[in-house]
């Protein structure tokens, strides 16, 4: 079955709303720009007040290798995602699991996937201005042409009314939304979590 990552959380309520509406992954983002950055700390107290080993990911853009330490390291974290323009010397140095994310562009090709060896490849629609949660879908026939080189978590613009056909035509390894089950930037919708996570959950049974 296809795994659910909620991304996005500013809250404890939001991430045990997801946790209880039987999503696999949560997201802390640590990309200040962002509506949804929360400090490591804020991200710390909701990580220790989940369920013991509930997997959490924390979301960078563009940071050394020493500020992604500190941060999940303070924040207990268990996975890092790296969603800038990161090299795959710097992930090979992190001893978290690593999703990579990739936004394809006539600069950046598919095969730029090769040279990362990463517990996943999380693979979302392009907008020039954000890194992330801008809600613009990826191809979903293109993204289903790229599994040889890594698990595949699709990304970008997913919502429930669509999630169930974009797992039929990628067949990811995880899909992940962040505006997609939202009320405002930040805050999740409780209905919308849990339709997106039933739909996913559905697909295909």
């Amino acid at each position: 079955m296809t795994q659910v990552k909620i991304c996005g959380m500013t809250s404890l309520h939001d991430a045990q709303l997801a946790v209880d509406a039987g999503a696999d992954m949560i997201g802390l983002i640590f990309y200040p720009p962002s509506p949804r950055y929360v400090t490591p700390e804020q991200a710390g107290s909701i990580v220790a007040q989940l369920p013991a080993g509930f997997p959490t990911v924390g979301v960078f853009v563009n940071e050394s290798l020493d500020t992604i330490t500190h941060i999940a390291q303070t924040s207990g974290v268990q996975r890092v995602q790296l969603h800038g323009t990161e090299s795959p010397e710097l992930c090979h140095q992190l001893p978290w699991p690593v999703i990579k994310a990739f936004r394809f562009t006539a600069q950046i090709q598919p095969e730029t996937m090769s040279h990362y060896h990463v517990a996943a490849l999380l693979v979302e629609g392009y907008h020039p201005h954000v890194y992330g949660g801008g809600g613009t879908p990826a191809d979903w026939a293109r993204v289903a042409t790229l599994h040889h080189y890594g698990r595949i978590i699709l990304a970008g613009g997913l919502t429930p009314e669509n999630v169930q056909e974009a797992i039929q035509i990628v067949q990811p390894y995880a899909v992940d939304v962040c505006s997609g089950v939202e009320a405002t930037p930040g805050t999740k919708d409780a209905a919308q979590v849990r339709a997106f996570i039933r739909a996913a959950q559905q697909t295909g049974l």
